[in-house]
Parts: structure tokens; C-alpha cells; sequence
């Protein structure tokens, strides 16, 4: 019997004299390293995709209740969800295809600058009412132009590539960097102080509102202080993803904490804004507490 062999990386096909021929797959170690990474590659991309599209089911959510009752922390709310659904979408596209410096300036944008404080600005508006909101807003609105020029135009210190998520401290310079700083810690400390402060309030028997003249329309004070607990955890979540990293992979607690931060999130939407009802100012909540 003649027999001869020839082999190509991982497969080698062998003749017989019978014409019969049998495929075998050879299994070498940088082989088995390679299909470990497809695999890791493939669930990043499916966690990234699966935060895109629930972010995104959220803010159309958000938004429907915003135009159908007007109140404008869910418009604030369906801003941070879409910028959430933007960053998740770099992510989901980069793990598929590999990044790249545009679409590491889309992640860290919408990703790392301005999700938190659109998220900061609903908090604003649940607490201090509409005259504080809308001040804060047009500061927002401002500010997030200048950041996104920034972002857009900053030159980097190298292209983004591979399929590893890149920093922001390896591409970018200072400017972006304070941008991102700024806008994820102080919107952060809003956001959680302002869960503290009205659980503190309920806590006392108050309405958890604040500013000269402002009311709220809040019929169980309750759970609105839950809401903004919910909202304060899912921040968490969100800012987590470091901490798990050294675990599954900067790429994988990303994905992780964005989705699982989003779920949280929106369970707070949604018990946050259940808390409306009849206009309470308030002088009359300082009454009942009284």
C-alpha cells in the first residue's frame, strides 16, 4: 500500500491506494490558543451586542414616556441611554471586526464622556425640579459640544487596533482624558449623593425635594428614594468594570458591567418615575413632616 501525506498547518489529508481519504484536524498548541481567543471574541461580541440592543429598547421606552407625560428627567434619560447604546455599539462592532481609532472615539465619547452626565442631569430634575434642571441643562448642552469636538479632533499617540480594548491613556492626551475624569466622577457623586440624601429625606418623613419654590410631583416618596438608590447602584455597576477586569479581561467586564449596569439602571427608571403623582410643594411636605 502506497500511502503519502500532506499537511497544512492544522489539517493534513492522507491518500490510500483505494482512493479513500480521511480529514484530520491537527491540534497544536497555538491552535488551541487561537480558538480560545475566537471563542473570547465571539462572547465579548455577543455581550456587547446584547447591551447595545437593551440600552436601546430602553431609551425608545424612555422616550415614548417622556412624550407622552412630558417630564424631562426621561428625557434626560433617553440622552444617557442612547449614548450608552452608541458606546455599546463600538464596542459590539470592534469586537466583531477589531478596533480602530474611529471607533475607539465613538466608545470613548459617547462610552466614557458623556453617558454619566446626561445620566447626573435626570437626577438633577427628579430632585431640584425644572428651574435647576433647565439651568444645568444649557451648561450641559454647551459642554458636551465642546467635548465631542475635543474627542473627535484629538491626536493620538498611535492607531487603535487589534481586538483589545484600548485606554484612553495610551491614545489619547491630556484633554480627553480630564474630559472623561470630569464627566463620569462628578456626575457619579451627583447621582449617588443625591440617592443618600433622599433616603435621608424619606427616611425623616419628607419629600425628597430641594430649591426655592420648586415642587414635586411625588405620591410615594418611597420609591422614589428606591429609584435613586437603583439608579446610584447601577452607576456602580457601571464604573465596576475595572475592578473585575484582572478576572475575565478588560474587553469582557466592559460588556459585562454595561449590560448588567443598564438592567439596573432602568429598573430604577422605571421605580423612580412610578413615584409621580399629585403636585406636592414644598411648604405642604414641610407641614406634614411637621
Amino acid at each position: 500500500m502506497h500511502m503519502c501525506t500532506r499537511s497544512q498547518s492544522r489539517v493534513a489529508v492522507k491518500f490510500s491506494e483505494f482512493g479513500v481519504y480521511l480529514v484530520t484536524r491537527v491540534e497544536s498548541p497555538s491552535a488551541r490558543r487561537s480558538a480560545g481567543m475566537l471563542a473570547g471574541v465571539t462572547l465579548n461580541a455577543a455581550l456587547a451586542a446584547a447591551a447595545t440592543l437593551v440600552a436601546t429598547a430602553f431609551a425608545l421606552s424612555t422616550l415614548d414616556r417622556y412624550l407622552r407625560k412630558g417630564r424631562m428627567h426621561e428625557l434626560a434619560w433617553t440622552i444617557s441611554l442612547s449614548f450608552f447604546a452608541l458606546g455599546g455599539m463600538a464596542l459590539w462592532w470592534a469586537e466583531a471586526h477589531g478596533w480602530g481609532t474611529a471607533t475607539f472615539r465613538v466608545f470613548f465619547l459617547a462610552g466614557a464622556v458623556l453617558n454619566v452626565p446626561w445620566l447626573g442631569l435626570g437626577t438633577v430634575y427628579l430632585l431640584a425640579g425644572p428651574q435647576w434642571g433647565n439651568r444645568i441643562r444649557i451648561w450641559l448642552v454647551a459642554l458636551s459640544g465642546v467635548a465631542t469636538g475635543v474627542v473627535l479632533s484629538a491626536p493620538t499617540r498611535m492607531p487603535a487596533s487589534g481586538t483589545d480594548l484600548p485606554t484612553g491613556s495610551e491614545l489619547f492626551g491630556v484633554a480627553p482624558r480630564v474630559l472623561a475624569a470630569v464627566g463620569s466622577g462628578v456626575p457619579a457623586l451627583v447621582i449617588i449623593g443625591g440617592a443618600l440624601w433622599s433616603a435621608w429625606r424619606v427616611a425623616r418623613g419628607r419629600v425628597p425635594a430641594f430649591g426655592a419654590g420648586a415642587q414635586r410631583t411625588v405620591s410615594l416618596p418611597k420609591r422614589l428614594a428606591v429609584g435613586n438608590v437603583l439608579i446610584a447602584v447601577g452607576t456602580l455597576v457601571l464604573s465596576a468594570s475595572g475592578t473585575i477586569a484582572g478576572r475575565l479581561g478588560k474587553d469582557r467586564a466592559f460588556a459585562l458591567t454595561l449590560l448588567v449596569g443598564i438592567c439596573v439602571l432602568f429598573a430604577g427608571f422605571l421605580v423612580a418615575s412610578g413615584s409621580s403623582g399629585r403636585r406636592i410643594s414644598l411648604a405642604e411636605s414641610g407641614q406634614r413632616a411637621a
